[in-house]
């Protein structure tokens, strides 16, 4: 039975906060006119405005509670029904227009309760409209309810004084069953979500998590929703304890609750037709259109859901953009792409620089057995067409997946890899490097374009988009001994010969003899790795010799361009060089929400959670930015000290003549890498399928452009220039 409460008609506007809540000595409206801070420039009305709203068909329950300021104009307030104390700014004899919707200044066919206005507003035929802090020049039309609450929490994981636990609002991210759940608050980073969803062990530092939540708001019942300046709600529904800031945009929204929307003056939010939205957190800049659903999540700053997306238990990072597809209980870092109806994301941690094609199906429970199960990606994540994928599966960093059912767990711990499942012979296939061989277009153009789609106005998180980064190089090198060891187990079988009494550390030796001085021999050979599928079938690498020797070449570039990137502030002489590398020194990194950090340093962060040496999300906020502007030394120094250990050198052998033949391998691995990414688009104008779609070559350059236009190979063009001439003057300066 619905519980339908019958009240006087004299309380409506009224007794907003219970006196049950209510700080001894404080009326209803204490925490209202904090908020405001206007509350006391409005005076009462006089006798012959309150003549004016009556004669225009206004009511109120008591005249004495409606207050305004000296610029009040009675004849631009008509047919309106005010309940309990309504202030009103200046009202002036104008019209305010946004994208050709022009309406008079003024309260028009309203019913208003409990709230307050700023100068100048429009509000146009809004039948219920309670407890609501309305800013200047905002506009509001045809709107059915908006109102708030006394218990209002705008989208935040906290509860109100007299409130049960289980009422929180949690985000069951990453996995389905809720073990890594965390409460969502307004300004919640990727780095934020990523460290309360990973330790799930550490108790001391999920209560210290739970605890800079709950403290970052009050438990007080009694804030009003605000609309900030000059923001347009028109023809929507419902909007229920949704607190907007200024700039926004609400056309058509079906229902949006306990909402917080995050808008400003440059990075304006927008809403539109047909969406639903309950129990979120909108950052700035972002972009809900077209029948969009949402249900417990967070968008951070300038991300997008279009066209019928699903978001549901998820977090979804900054410059990302979710359309038509479904997506769960997910983790998702900054610039991930997902644009496809048929595509769906479940129970995954996505690190961000991700694509996912139509038909792809990661972390379905159709092909497990529980609702369990976890799906981890290192950055540059790439599944392709009609990729379904088991729990659990880990991958390295630009793992790109060809289309095909993979029946179970994946680890695959190879950067810039091709997977591919060969049905014909059954065999999972790998090959390392893909991306360098094949596609080296498509690989240095997201990395240019992420850093130049960046719209964030706060970068409290420094965000890492190089695909020759600390962690990506790290697996790199991890994967120089897989394919050593691989290379010298299939050597050994070609020649029937047992490798029992052979220890690893000759196994690998035997592998980086072949794949340096004999890559020939070792393209012939059929190379297996292990443990990289939960399976007895084959897994097989190949062009393992090529992948190899890129690995290390790559490695070297990775080293030389750091080091080019401090001559002009830190290292000026060949001897500063040294030093560095005495010191400097490999580990472990971590992803941290896209922001990439030093394994000890991100314990270190951890620590001082735990032990209260930081204790706000605003401190962890702090750090986060401490951290990045000690980004560029760290990656500095694990540039150097990578370059050196690839080449099995120690910084006594690390001599100006090993530096100068260093700077020319880079200048040579540059312009290797400018001729593949002009080579990998041309493969598009030269392939005859490709072309039979146009009648010439004329209409074809006419729409998809001529090669030699193409502003990005241009770019790496002129890149190479320009490297190679900070080479030639390097080696002039230091004498090398």
């Amino acid at each position: 039975m619905n519980l339908i409460q019958k009240k006087p008609l004299t309380e409506l506007g009224y007794h907003f906060i219970d006196t049950t809540w209510l700080p001894k000595g404080k009326d209803e409206y204490y925490l209202r006119d904090q908020q405001w801070g206007k509350h006391n420039i409005y005076r009462k009305l006089n006798a012959q405005e309150i003549e004016i709203l009556v004669r225009n068909d206004n009511t109120s329950d008591d005249w004495n509670n409606i207050f305004v300021s000296n610029e009040f104009n009675p004849q631009l307030v008509q047919h309106c029904h005010f309940f309990g104390m309504v202030r009103i700014g200046k009202l002036e004899p104008y019209f305010l227009e946004f994208h050709n919707l022009r309406l008079p200044v003024g309260l028009y066919n309203s019913t208003i309760c409990a709230c307050d206005f700023g100068d100048n507003v429009v509000v146009h035929n809004v039948n219920f409209l309670s407890h609501y802090i309305i800013g200047n020049e905002v506009i509001i039309a045809n709107v059915n309810e908006m109102a708030t609450t006394d218990h209002s929490k705008f989208g935040n994981g906290i509860i109100k004084d007299g409130e049960q636990e289980n009422i929180r609002i949690w985000l069951e991210l990453c996995n389905e069953n809720g073990g890594r759940s965390v409460m969502p608050f307004d300004g919640m980073l990727p780095g934020d979500a990523y460290l309360w969803t990973r330790n799930r062990d550490d108790d001391a530092l999920q209560q210290q998590f739970k605890a800079f939540t709950e403290k970052q708001f009050d438990k007080k019942r009694g804030y009003y929703g605000k609309v900030g300046d000059r923001s347009v709600v028109k023809n929507c529904k419902i909007i229920k304890d949704v607190t907007i800031g200024t700039d926004a945009y609400l056309k058509g929204a079906n229902k949006l609750k306990n909402l917080t929307i995050n808008s400003m003056a440059g990075a304006a939010s927008q809403i539109g037709e047909g969406c639903e939205l309950v129990n979120g957190i909108i950052g700035y800049g972002c972009r809900v259109f077209y029948g969009v659903k949402a249900v417990r999540f967070v968008m951070a700053s300038h991300s997008q859901l279009k066209y019928g997306a699903r978001l549901i238990n998820s977090y979804l990072g900054n410059n990302a953009t979710i359309s038509c597809c479904e997506v769960l209980n997910s983790l998702i870092f900054p610039a991930h792409e997902q644009h496809h109806n048929n595509s769906f994301l479940c129970a995954a941690l996505i690190m961000g620089q991700s694509n996912m094609a139509a038909g792809a199906t990661i972390g379905s429970n159709h092909n497990s057995r529980g609702a369990d199960g976890e799906i981890i990606a290192g950055r540059g994540f790439w599944p392709g067409l009609c990729v379904s994928l088991k729990h659990n599966s880990k991958f390295a960093s630009f793992t790109l997946i060809s289309k095909g059912t993979y029946m179970q767990e994946l680890h695959i711990p190879v950067p810039f890899s091709l997977i591919l499942n060969s049905e014909h012979d059954n065999t999972l296939k790998i090959m390392p490097g893909y991306w360098f061989m094949h596609n080296m277009y498509a690989l240095a153009r997201n990395s240019w374009k992420y850093v130049d789609r960046d719209k964030r106005t706060d970068k409290t998180q420094e965000i890492e988009y190089d695909y020759l980064a600390p962690d990506s190089v790290e697996e790199m090198i991890t994967s120089l001994p897989i394919m050593e060891l691989a290379t010298a187990k299939a050597w050994y079988a070609a020649r029937g010969n047992t490798i029992e009494k052979l220890s690893e550390q000759a196994l690998l030796q035997k592998g980086r003899e072949l794949l340096l001085v004999h890559p020939d021999e070792v393209a012939r050979l059929t190379i297996l790795a292990e443990n990289m599928e939960n399976s007895h079938r084959r897994v097989q690498l190949l062009k393992v010799h090529k992948a190899y020797s890129l690995f290390r070449e790559l490695i070297v570039l990775y080293g030389i361009r750091n080091i080019l990137a401090h001559t002009d502030s830190t290292i000026h002489s060949f001897a500063a060089l040294q030093t560095i590398g005495k010191s400097a020194k490999r580990s472990a990194w971590t992803n941290v929400g896209g922001q990439l950090m030093k394994a000890d340093t991100l314990e270190d962060l951890k620590a001082r959670i735990r032990k209260g040496k930081i204790n706000s999300w605003a401190q962890v906020h702090e750090a986060y930015q401490e951290i990045g502007k000690q980004y560029a030394e760290d990656k500095l120094q694990h540039a150097v000290a990578s370059m050196l250990y690839v080449q099995g050198l120690s910084p006594k052998d690390f001599t100006a003549e090993r530096f100068a033949q260093n700077l020319q391998q880079s200048v040579s691995t540059m312009g290797w890498i400018t001729a593949c990414i002009h080579q990998s688009r041309e493969k598009d104008y030269q392939n005859p399928y490709r072309n039979m779609a146009y009648e010439s070559k004329e209409e074809m350059e006419a729409v998809i452009g001529k090669l030699e236009d193409n502003g990005f190979i241009q770019q790496t063009v002129a890149e190479l220039k320009q490297y190679k001439k900070q080479v030639k003057n390097l080696q002039k300066d230091w004498a090398l």
